[in-house]
């Protein structure tokens, strides 16, 4: 797997635009097709509207006017993807993603991704997919949270080496965050059918994250419970 954003070309001679060649000898799948989508890149202006291919393990964007021109990323590298509605994030409502560049030092998409007028994709942190029709929205953040589940984070490994897995088990939620993809993330929450839904969706493996920390609050009240009957005890002798 390639970390990060890159080109992508290769197309089948179906139709006029061509859809994506995809790897289904390895099970890769097509999900959802999305025509008339806009892709920005970073700080750059929109490209010409496109159309949206969502797999089973990547997203593509194809122009409708340059065969030659399109862009991937695995699910793997999208660390975090979210509905924005808001106009003072972002003129238009879009999904928002961001990209894992494979760089720990790549904090933020920045004027390096740009080198006389060569666009760097390595560089590119940062992702928005602007449909024609707002009302897909809703639409696409499912699909994305869907296939972002069939291609877990392998964080367990990365979270307990042999040692810890043997003696310490509990992890504090500053440890537990950036492991994650949640530090600094705030989630949006609105009302469904089913009560809540999640607007803002960051990658990886919640129920280790809630259960691991639920772990740690109770041990908190056992310790607590057994210092205060410790304390009924000395005070009756």
């Amino acid at each position: 797997m390639v970390a990060g954003l890159r080109v992508f070309t290769e197309r089948s001679n179906d139709g006029a635009a061509g859809a994506p060649i995809l790897d289904t000898d390895n099970g890769e799948e097509l999900m959802h097709v999305q025509p008339s989508v806009s892709i920005v890149l970073g700080n750059r202006p929109p490209e010409s509207p496109g159309t949206l291919y969502i797999s089973t393990k990547q997203v593509v964007w194809l122009s409708d006017t340059e065969r030659t021109k399109g862009y991937a990323v695995d699910f793997l590298s999208v660390s975090l993807h979210a509905v924005s509605r808001d106009p003072e994030a972002f003129s238009s409502p879009c999904i928002y993603t961001q990209i894992d560049t494979g760089d720990e030092d790549d904090e933020s998409e920045s004027s390096d991704s740009e080198s006389n007028g060569t666009l760097d994709l390595s560089k590119i942190t940062e992702m928005r997919l602007v449909p024609s029709d707002p009302n897909q929205l809703d639409t696409l953040f499912e699909v994305f949270c869907e296939c972002a589940e069939l291609n877990p984070e392998p964080v367990v490994e990365a979270l307990f080496s042999e040692d810890e897995q043997e003696h310490n088990w509990i992890f504090s939620a500053d440890q537990l965050g950036p492991a994650m993809g949640i530090d600094g993330v705030d989630l949006e929450w609105d009302s469904s059918p089913t009560g809540f839904s999640t607007i803002g969706h960051p990658n990886g493996d919640h129920d280790l994250a809630r259960n691991v920390l639920e772990l740690q609050i109770n041990d908190q009240r056992f310790e607590d419970a057994e210092e205060m009957e410790r304390d009924n005890s000395n005070g009756r002798h």
